[in-house]
């Protein structure tokens, strides 16, 4: 079963430094989703290190949750989010959202 658009929550406003997460959910796919995230259309990587970072970066994704989480925000994190839910049966993408730091 092909995902439904899944449901973004992308805080609006985040103060430098401090932790933000996104979260993104849907329910109907099946085999379950599992969830990217994109900033400005660009991918950011799923974490690649056993300790839950990607390399060089501030944030853990996990592309099984669909939680993305930026340990301390810094003005590069600011911009246009969206998530996109993929399974077997196909892709659904949320909204771009606005997260300004």
């Amino acid at each position: 079963v092909k995902p439904m658009t899944p449901r973004c929550t992308v805080p609006k406003a985040v103060p430098v430094g401090k932790t933000a997460s996104l979260h993104c959910h849907e329910s109907e796919g099946y085999p379950k989703s599992t969830y990217s995230w994109y900033r400005n259309s660009e991918p950011l990587s799923p974490d690649t290190k056993p300790n839950g970072r990607a390399h060089n970066s501030s944030y853990s994704l996990n592309p099984a949750t669909g939680t993305l989480v930026f340990h301390a925000v810094h003005k590069g994190d600011t911009g246009r989010y969206s998530c996109i839910a993929t399974n077997d049966a196909g892709f659904a993408k949320c909204e771009d959202q606005e997260m300004e730091v």
